[in-house]
C-alpha cells in the first residue's frame, strides 16, 4: 500500500511539474499566439530578478531587462504570487514595446496581465493594464485604440479616486491628440492635468507636461 501511494505521489508531482509554464517566448510569428516553453528552475528569487530587471531597464539595457523580467515572471507564477506575476508581465510588455515588438507587448497585456487582473477583480491592476495598452498603441500609431485605453484608464482612476493615475490618463489623451495634430484639444487636456498636479502638489509630472507643450509648439510651427 505504501509503495502504491508513493508511486501515485510521484506521478502527480511529475504531472504538476510538467504543467507549470514559463513565459519565455520564442521569436513571435506575426498574428500568431504567444508560444511558451516549460521548465522549472532549481533556484529562483523572483524579487531579485525583478529588481535587477528594473535597474537594467532604467539604464537602457533592454535585452538584459527582458531576460530578467522573464525569470521574475516565471518565479512569481511558480509561487502563485498572482499580483506580482501580472506586474512582471506589464514590465515585460513595456520592454517589448521599447524594442518595437508591439504585437508581443500587446499580447502580454491582453492575454496575460489584464486577464489575470480581471479574474481577480483587481481594478487598480486593470487600470495599469489599460495604461500600458495605451502606451503600446500610441507607440504603434494606433491612435484610436490609444485614445480609448487612456480614456478607460481615466474612468477607473476616477472610480478609485486616484488623482495621480487620472493625471497620467489626461497626459495620455493629450499625447494622442498631439499626434493627431489636434493641438487646441491637447492643450485643454494638458491644462487640466497641470491644474490637478498643482492642486495636489505633484511635481513628478512637470517634465512630461513641459515636453508635451514643446511638442505642441513644434507641431504648430510646422503647420504655419
Amino acid at each position: 500500500m505504501q509503495k502504491l501511494s508513493l508511486v501515485i505521489l510521484l506521478f502527480l508531482a511529475v504531472n504538476v511539474k510538467a504543467q507549470i509554464p514559463d513565459i519565455t517566448m520564442s521569436r513571435p510569428v506575426p498574428g500568431g499566439p504567444i508560444t511558451i516553453t516549460y521548465y522549472n528552475p532549481l533556484a529562483l528569487n523572483a524579487d531579485d530578478y525583478f529588481y535587477e530587471a528594473d535597474q537594467n531597464e532604467r539604464k537602457g539595457d533592454l535585452k538584459v531587462a527582458l531576460a530578467l523580467y522573464d525569470k521574475a515572471a516565471n518565479g512569481f507564477n511558480l509561487s502563485r504570487r498572482n499580483a506580482q506575476y501580472s506586474a512582471a508581465l506589464l514590465r515585460l510588455s513595456n520592454v517589448h514595446m521599447l524594442m518595437n515588438n508591439f504585437s508581443v507587448a500587446e499580447k502580454l497585456v491582453l492575454q496575460g496581465a489584464l486577464m489575470n487582473y480581471s479574474k481577480a477583480g483587481n481594478i487598480t491592476g486593470e487600470m495599469n493594464a489599460y495604461q500600458q495598452l495605451a502606451k503600446i498603441y500610441l507607440a504603434a500609431d494606433k491612435l484610436t485604440e490609444a485614445l480609448w485605453f487612456s480614456t478607460q484608464q481615466g474612468i477607473l482612476a476616477q472610480r478609485l479616486s486616484n488623482q495621480n493615475a487620472y493625471i497620467s490618463s489626461l497626459l495620455g489623451v493629450a499625447r494622442v491628440k498631439i499626434k493627431k495634430q489636434e493641438f487646441n484639444l491637447a492643450n485643454y487636456d494638458l491644462n487640466r492635468a497641470e491644474t490637478l498636479a498643482r492642486s495636489n502638489n505633484y511635481t513628478d509630472f512637470s517634465t512630461q507636461i513641459s515636453d508635451a507643450r514643446k511638442a505642441i509648439a513644434d507641431g504648430q510651427n510646422l503647420k504655419k
